[in-house]
């Protein structure tokens, strides 16, 4: 044992002495570092030899090694400065993390106690507690600041709230309207030119509105094509009075939605669900689309300034909607649960879109402005408002009571019996692989579809055929063309305007050629 303590001791102890020898060797160093009388020594023998430029040299020399040292001082001192400001960081991250558990354990246990004052609530007005709550699946619902006569079960409906409170407050108004509305006397005669030629003698008569006869029958003919139309040009040119003398000449009112500049979603058109108050917020154009479910009439609902905001952020899932073939999956959803105090035509939440409503959007194209995307236009049917309508003269017209039902089949009617002639649309196919081939750009089904839809009716308005492909190829084809590079293709669009002439007669593509020269002179 001896022996063993007498070799650790001296294992020990030659270790210590390396170590020794280790930290003595550092402190030597910085000692022999820092020794300025040793520096003074050497410059003074050295010195006396120095000429004017040996003197600048050492200067300098001495004065860029006090600077190293410096340098490396505050490096260490901001190195330091760093590590104690991350060590306190991290504390006092461990701490608000201790401080939020302590929370979360308080929060569980008010839920816990919550929980336990519902069940004592349940037991009170003697309803089984899974029921009571309303869950399908055994989950809760918050029922905080619900009186107890409130909350209860219909027998036999899961997942149905049984309440008196309403949080559809207007959709209410609109329920007990219809419930004793009585519908107009519909003119069911009139054909749709006589629509045209009396809309216009009413907005001329009544309004003091003049529009082309040919606006009329593109509005007429955007309305068959499509659910949503945008109503462009410079302003003064009736983009806004449009529809809105339409609602009065059909007396059924349009319901006009100012875009903000704020709208970011769905909610600033459509509304939203209260969580504090427990009621939707509901809008104007809810209301509309919930009130035209209940009626035969010809609905039109305003976006005015649509592109004041982004159209795709609060009209995202319109367009979405309104793209679905089949029209009994146009459905709006609106609340996740379902109350029995709801509106009677809110099936599960969800609200129905319905067939006899339509958009009329106006855009002006200004640096207040967004520029309208290719997803939108695809889905709309642009008409253009460039000029102030010119005054004329007309007896007095009255309003006229249409309904859907007869403006629906006036379209069906249209369609079956104008259909493009086989000769056009040879004429478009051939266009279409023309500027595919030269432009990378292709008209697309939606497009070819809508112009089927469009063109048969603006023919049965009373105009002509060529004019109605002219006027679709322009806004919805060669307007395409702006996201292209056009300073580079202008002879391609020299080309098309000869190629159009040859191809369709010329002086009978005014449109589409006005325009293609048009984005000739500005790019």
């Amino acid at each position: 044992m001896n022996g063993f303590l007498k070799w650790f001791f001296a294992f020990i102890s030659e270790m210590l002495k390396g170590w020794g020898m280790i930290f003595k060797g550092i402190g030597n160093g910085f000692a022999k570092i820092f020794n300025i009388k040793s520096y003074i020594d050497i410059f003074k023998q050295y010195s006396s030899k120095f000429d004017a430029i040996g003197w600048i040299l050492a200067i300098l020399g001495i004065i860029i090694v006090v600077a190293i040292y410096v340098l490396i001082f505050l490096l260490i001192v901001f190195a330091i400065r760093k590590y104690i400001r991350f060590r306190h960081s991290i504390v006092s991250n461990e701490d608000l993390l201790e401080e939020i558990s302590v929370l979360q354990r308080q929060v569980l246990k008010m839920t816990r106690e919550k929980d336990e004052i519902m069940a004592m609530k349940v037991a009170q007005i003697g309803v089984p507690g899974s029921a009571a709550l309303g869950l399908a699946g055994g989950g809760t619902i918050d029922y905080e600041g619900e009186s107890p006569e409130n909350i209860q079960m219909a027998a036999g409906e899961e997942g149905v709230i049984i309440t008196q409170d309403r949080r559809f407050s207007k959709l209410f108004e609109v329920d007990m309207f219809y419930k004793t509305y009585t519908p107009p006397e519909y003119d069911n005669e009139i054909d749709l030119p006589g629509i045209c030629e009396r809309f216009r003698g009413f907005a001329c008569s009544r309004m003091h509105l003049y529009y082309d006869i040919k606006t009329v029958r593109l509005f007429m003919a955007g309305m068959a094509s499509t659910k949503l139309i945008i109503l462009q040009g410079i302003s003064g040119t009736g983009k806004t009075s449009l529809p809105y003398s339409f609602g009065k000449f059909l007396q059924v009112d349009t319901t006009i939605a100012s875009v903000q500049p704020s709208w970011r979603d769905r909610t600033e058109l459509f509304g939203y669900f209260n969580e504090f108050t427990k009621n939707f917020n509901e809008t104007e154009v809810l209301k509309r689309i919930y009130d035209s479910g209940y009626n035969d009439n010809v609905n039109l609902i305003l976006l005015d300034e649509m592109n004041i905001a982004r159209i795709e952020y609060y009209f995202a899932e319109m367009l979405s909607i309104l793209e679905m073939p089949n029209a009994d999956e146009w459905e709006l959803d609106l609340v996740p649960n379902v109350w029995s105090s709801d509106p009677e035509n809110l099936d599960h939440g969800k609200l129905r879109i319905p067939q006899n409503i339509w958009y009329i959007g106006t855009a002006n194209n200004d640096d207040s402005t967004y520029a309208i995307s290719d997803k939108v236009y695809d889905r709309a049917q642009p008409i253009n408002l460039d000029a102030k309508g010119v005054a004329f003269n007309v007896e007095d017209t009255p309003p006229l009571t249409l309904s859907f039902s007869h403006l629906n089949q006036l379209f069906t009617d249209a369609i079956e019996k104008y259909p493009v002639s086989q000769e056009s649309m040879k004429k478009i196919h051939q266009l279409d692989l023309w500027v595919i081939d030269k432009l990378r750009v292709a008209f697309g089904n939606r497009i070819i579809k809508q112009m089927s839809m469009f063109v048969p009716v603006y023919v049965a308005c009373g105009g002509d055929e060529l004019d109605g492909i002219d006027y679709v190829l322009a806004t919805k084809i060669f307007r395409k063309f702006e996201s292209l590079n056009l300073a580079m293709l202008r002879d391609e669009l020299k080309e098309l305007v000869v190629y159009i002439n040859k191809s369709f007669g010329k002086n009978k593509m005014n449109e589409s050629v006005a325009y293609l020269e048009r984005l000739q002179k500005l790019f």
